[in-house]
C-alpha cells in the first residue's frame, strides 16, 4: 500500500484522510460529512486494502454508490491502489449493462464489490452475491442515494450484512433520514466533519445561460466565435458525451479532442501536452479525466453538462484563471435547473451573471473585425509581389475595378460559406431566467404551442387521472406492463426510466397508473436502443415491456403485441437525447420512496 501511495504521487494526506484512516484501520464505524473532491475515496480505500485477506476468495467489502459513473470511478481507484497486491480482485456491478461480465467478476472471487443499490439487490436476490462474509460496508454519497430514492434499498442491504461489520457512511449533508440510518445501523461511530474552502477566484468571470439541450452545441460555437479565447475546456457528464460533443465541434471546423477515462494514459498525456503547446484549442473532458489538469493557457471553461455537485463546479472553474490570468467560466442550464444556479452562487459566495447567447450581430461584428485584422497582418508581414503583379495584369485585361477584384478574392476564400450569419427563428418554448419571474410564481409554468402559459405539474403530482388528453407537443405516450396491482408508484417508474433510459426526470411527463398497467409520456424521437433498454427494464420485479400507447392498448382491454408501431422508435427526432449524447442527462428521479424488492438502478 505504501508503494501505491507513492506511485499515486501522494505526499501529504488531505484533512479527511488524516482524520478517517486511523479509525478505518481500527475497524471503527465512521460517519463523515465531506464534500466531493476532498480525497474521501482514498480515505476509505487505502485502509480497507491494508486489511484485505487476499487468500479468501469471497466478498469482504461492499461499497454502495448512487450512480454507475461513481461506482466505476471508485472501482478504478481501488484497482489503482491495489496494483501491487497479488491475488486481489474487484467487481463493479451496476445497471444498464449485461449481467454476464459482472457474474464472471463475482465468480472469480472478488474481495471488494462496488455497485449501485438496485443492481446489488438484484444480485443478492439471484443468489449471485453473498454478503455473509462482508466485514466492511461503505455508503458513498449517502445523501445523493437518498435524493434518488434509494433509502429503502440501502436499508435492505444493511439488514443483510453481518451484525459485526464495520460501516463507513460518507455524505455531503446530513438530513434526517441519513441521521436515522447512522443511529440505527452504526455502532458508536467516529463523527468527522470536513469543511473545505469553496470560493472561486476573483479573476474568473462566471456566467450562466439557459439553453435547450438540442441547442447546446450551437450556443457553444457561437460563444467561441464571438469571444477571444485561447485554450478551452468543455466539461461533460459522461465519457460518451465527450466523444459526441468533440465530433460535433469538429464538424463546425473547430480543433477539439475528447479526453476521458477510456483513453490510454499515453494518449491522454499527449492530448494534454498538445493543449499546453497550442497544437490543440478545445478539450472536451469528464471531471475524472481532467482531475489535476494544470494548463496555464486555458481562458474558458464551459460546464456543458451540469456538474454533480458544487464541489465539482469549483474544481472545473479552477482550471481557468491560473497564474494570475483572467478566466471565463460559463455554465449551460436547462429551465428545470434554475435552483442549482442559486445553490452554486451561495456556495461560491459570488454572483453568476445570467446572459443571452451571442446574436448574429455580435458574431458578424467579430467576423468583420477579424477579417480586417487578417488583411492588416498579411500586408504587413508577407511578400505579396507575385499576387500584386497578377492582380494588376487582371485589372488591366478585364477593366474591373480593384475593389471588385478584392471582393471576388474574399468570396473565393469563403469556399462557398456565407460570411455573415443570420439569427435563427426563435423557438416557441424559450428558456428563461426564473429569477425574473419569482414574484409571479411563474416557475411552475411553461409555454404551450399557442404561446400561452400552461400549468406544468410538479414531480410529486405524477399520479392517476392526469392523462385525460393527448400528450403535450414534443411528447409521445407509452404503455408499460406494471400497475397498481404490482405495488408500483410514480416515483418507482421515474427512477427506473431516468436511470436506465438516461432521461432527466424533468423531461419525464405525466404518469397514469392503472390496475395492471400504466402509461407514461416521454420525449418524442426515442432512439431504438433506448426503446429496447426500457422494454427490458424491471420495476417491482416485472419488465416494463414498453410499447407505444394507442387508444386500444392503454384502455382496460388486454394489450396485443409487444413491439412499437412502425416509426415509433428510432426515428430521427431531435427532442429525445439520452445521457451521454450531450443532451438530457441522468437524473434518477426524486420520486417517492422505493420498495426494497425493486431490482433496478
Amino acid at each position: 500500500m505504501q508503494q501505491a501511495v507513492q506511485a499515486s504521487g501522494y505526499e501529504t494526506p488531505t484533512a479527511i484522510q488524516a482524520e478517517i484512516i486511523p479509525h478505518m484501520l481500527e475497524g471503527r464505524d465512521v460517519l463523515a460529512q465531506s464534500q466531493t473532491g476532498t480525497g474521501k475515496t482514498a480515505a476509505f480505500a487505502l485502509p480497507i486494502l491494508s486489511r484485505i485477506k487476499v487468500d479468501q476468495r469471497k466478498p469482504q467489502v461492499l461499497v454502495l454508490a448512487p450512480t454507475r459513473e461513481l461506482a466505476i470511478q471508485v472501482a478504478e481507484s481501488f484497482s489503482t491502489y491495489a496494483s501491487s497486491i497479488s491475488g486481489f480482485n474487484i467487481a463493479a456491478i451496476y445497471g444498464g449493462t449485461d449481467y454476464q461480465p459482472q457474474l464472471r467478476q463475482l465468480r472469480r472471487g472478488a474481495q471488494v464489490v462496488v455497485g449501485t443499490p438496485g443492481r446489488v439487490i438484484d444480485h443478492i436476490k439471484r443468489g449471485t452475491l453473498d454478503l455473509s462474509g462482508i466485514e466492511c460496508l461503505v455508503l458513498d454519497e449517502a445523501d445523493e442515494m437518498l435524493n434518488m430514492g434509494f433509502l429503502e434499498d440501502v436499508q435492505f442491504v444493511l439488514e443483510r450484512t453481518p451484525a459485526e461489520r464495520q460501516v463507513a457512511l460518507f455524505s455531503a449533508t446530513l438530513p434526517a433520514p441519513i441521521r436515522s440510518i447512522a443511529q440505527n445501523y452504526l455502532n458508536d461511530p467516529a463523527r468527522i466533519t470536513i469543511k473545505k474552502k469553496t470560493m472561486t477566484a476573483d479573476s474568473i468571470r462566471q456566467r450562466a445561460l439557459f439553453v435547450a439541450p438540442r441547442d447546446k452545441v450551437d450556443v457553444l460555437t457561437r460563444i467561441l466565435e464571438a469571444e477571444e479565447s485561447d485554450g478551452v475546456i468543455v466539461f461533460t457528464k459522461t465519457r460518451e458525451a465527450t466523444v459526441t460533443v468533440a465530433d460535433q465541434l469538429k464538424r463546425h471546423g473547430l480543433s477539439a479532442v475528447a479526453l476521458n477515462g477510456d483513453m490510454p494514459q499515453k494518449v491522454r498525456e499527449r492530448t494534454i501536452s498538445q493543449l499546453k503547446s497550442g497544437q490543440l484549442d478545445i478539450l472536451v473532458a469528464t471531471d475524472v479525466a481532467a482531475r489535476g489538469l494544470d494548463v496555464t493557457r486555458v481562458s474558458h471553461v464551459f460546464n456543458y453538462d451540469l456538474p454533480q455537485d458544487t464541489e465539482s463546479y469549483i474544481h472545473r472553474v479552477g482550471r481557468t484563471g491560473r497564474a494570475g490570468r483572467k478566466g471565463e467560466a460559463i455554465i449551460f442550464l436547462t429551465n428545470g435547473q434554475r435552483h442549482r444556479l442559486r445553490l452554486i452562487e451561495r456556495t461560491t459566495k459570488q454572483p453568476i451573471e445570467v446572459v443571452q447567447p451571442p446574436t448574429a450581430d455580435d458574431i458578424n461584428a467579430m467576423r468583420i473585425m477579424r477579417f480586417k485584422q487578417r488583411i492588416t497582418d498579411m500586408t504587413a508581414g508577407d511578400d505579396l509581389t507575385v499576387f500584386k503583379q497578377l492582380i494588376t495584369e487582371y485589372a488591366e485585361e478585364s477593366g474591373k475595378p480593384m475593389e471588385m477584384i478584392a471582393a471576388a478574392l474574399a468570396q473565393i476564400g469563403q469556399d462557398g460559406r456565407p460570411f455573415l450569419m443570420k439569427d435563427r427563428p426563435r423557438r416557441n418554448e424559450p428558456f428563461r431566467d426564473q429569477r425574473n419571474d419569482e414574484r409571479g410564481g411563474r416557475d411552475r409554468f411553461e409555454r404551450n404551442g399557442s404561446g400561452k402559459f400552461a400549468d406544468r405539474p410538479r414531480r410529486n403530482e405524477r399520479s392517476g387521472g392526469r392523462q385525460s388528453g393527448p400528450p403535450q407537443n414534443g411528447m409521445d405516450r407509452y404503455r408499460i406492463e406494471v400497475g397498481r396491482d404490482d405495488g408500483v408508484k410514480p416515483g418507482n417508474i421515474v427512477g427506473a426510466v431516468a436511470n436506465e433510459g438516461g432521461i432527466d426526470g424533468e423531461h419525464i411527463g405525466p404518469i397514469n397508473i392503472h390496475d395492471s398497467y400504466s402509461t407514461i409520456d416521454l420525449p418524442e424521437g426515442m432512439p431504438r436502443d433506448v426503446f429496447q433498454t426500457l422494454q427490458q427494464t424491471r420495476v417491482a420485479g416485472k419488465q416494463l415491456q414498453l410499447s407505444r400507447a394507442t387508444a386500444e392498448n392503454y384502455s382496460s382491454a388486454p394489450r396485443h403485441g409487444n413491439g412499437p408501431r412502425s416509426g415509433d422508435a428510432g426515428r430521427s427526432g431531435k427532442s429525445f437525447r439520452p445521457n451521454g449524447s450531450g443532451g438530457r442527462g441522468f437524473a434518477g428521479g426524486k420520486g417517492k420512496k422505493r420498495k426494497p424488492a425493486r431490482p433496478r438502478d
